[in-house]
């Protein structure tokens, strides 16, 4: 029973038995009698198994194990599946989220632009003498000319971020 665990944990660890003679500093040969019942290992190599197959040493001894079947694999697949499924909403999510991003973007400049066409710099006309009509005026001053230098540039940006996302919608 002992040979038949190790070699059914080793094989469902995806080890080879070179592998697992590494990992327990012996020869594979010994690896090899061990799974033909040949002969046993001592009881400190049964604890190294067992640490190494990350297994209790009472299932080593005792307890059958079954190598993995089809309907195993089956199963994990199927998770792996709804794992990648997720994965993908996820992304897809995060994309359209992007896409409004540079929407709104796009319209916030447009509307920005739209006012202060409207508004015609009315910091012009403004009666600069008292210091907070000053203040309002060099602050909106330096808002339109910083804004009227970065916002082609954005709204360009932000439309080609919109359409390049919403291809992939």
């Amino acid at each position: 029973m002992l040979n038949e665990n190790i070699k059914a944990i080793r094989k469902s660890r995806g080890l080879s038995q070179e592998e697992l003679a590494i990992k327990l500093n012996v020869v594979r040969q010994t690896i090899s009698k061990w799974e033909q019942g040949l002969s046993v290992p001592d009881a400190d190599m049964l604890i190294s198994i067992s640490e190494v197959f990350e297994t209790p040493v009472s299932t080593l001894l005792g307890e059958n194990v079954v190598e993995t079947k089809a309907d195993d694999l089956r199963a994990i697949s199927e998770k792996l599946e709804v794992i990648n499924l997720q994965l993908a909403q996820g992304k897809a999510m995060r994309q359209k989220v992007v896409h409004w991003l540079f929407i709104s973007l796009s319209a916030v400049i447009v509307v920005i632009f739209v006012a202060l066409f409207v508004l015609n710099s009315p910091y012009l006309g403004w009666d600069y003498s008292h210091p907070e009509t000053t203040v309002i005026g060099v602050a909106f001053h330096a808002f339109e000319w910083l804004f009227i230098r970065i916002a082609l540039p954005a709204l360009i940006g932000a439309i080609v971020g919109a359409c390049l996302t919403r291809r992939n919608l």
